[in-house]
């Protein structure tokens, strides 16, 4: 099976070349590697074009365009998620591809080390989450951090997502998409990636708040 990885990214000059260096860094290396410039008004663009990518826009604003044309374009067998503050273990996408091989899985999600987060954060926290997850909605959820889907199930279910990202997060609602055409989400505990902790630190408010809100608001619309 062969790997493209899509990173979405948005104003992200401080970030974007560890993450890419940690990508290109791979004990298998990856077939295809996409950045989606979502109009970045920084060096987001002339820093990712100084690797051996491929750099692609997306004019519409928001993750969900962002992360579907990147999808969209991603022409391998499985389409790895990152963001583009985050940085990949050595052997991310050998590890993706074992796992997703092995278990049969149409996504698979990995665990997220919140750098510089408390340890509560990093493993029970996190970890508790995704299982209460599981048992509440029948499904494992998708971070983009840390996450990889199958493309044959991608174009079975693109055409099903929501794109209201007031409304829904758009890798849960993936998942939830995911389960309701009767594929498969795994969870791959072993497989960290290390990702910045700003949303938790500059907007409190939206990681506390509203995620939960949104997760209820998607109870109620996904699951009826």
């Amino acid at each position: 099976m062969k790997v493209s990885v899509v990173i979405p990214a948005y104003n992200e000059e401080k970030c974007i070349e560890s993450c890419l260096r940690s990508i290109l860094n791979q004990s298998v290396a990856a077939d295809e590697i996409i950045v989606v410039d979502n109009n970045s008004t920084d060096n987001t663009v002339s820093i990712a074009q100084s690797f051996p990518i491929t750099v692609i826009h997306e004019k519409d604003q928001g993750t969900i365009p962002t992360r579907n044309r990147g999808f969209n374009r991603a022409k391998f067998d499985i389409i790895a998620r990152t963001d583009a503050d985050t940085e990949v273990p050595y052997t991310w996408i050998a590890q993706i591809k074992i796992y997703m091989s092995q278990n049969n899985c149409d996504a698979v999600l990995g665990t997220l080390y919140y750098k510089g987060a408390p340890a509560i954060i990093n493993a029970p926290l996190y970890t508790g989450f995704v299982e209460y997850f599981n048992k509440f909605f029948g499904v494992y959820p998708l971070f983009g951090p840390n996450m990889a889907i199958s493309r044959k199930i991608w174009k079975k279910v693109k055409s099903r997502l929501c794109n209201d990202a007031a409304e829904v997060h758009e890798d849960i609602d993936l998942a939830l998409h995911i389960k309701k055409i009767g594929g498969t989400v795994c969870f791959d505990r072993k497989n960290i990636t290390r990702t910045s902790t700003r949303r938790l630190i500059h907007n409190p408010q939206s990681f506390f708040l509203e995620y939960p809100q949104r997760l209820l608001k998607m109870k109620q619309t996904h699951l009826s």
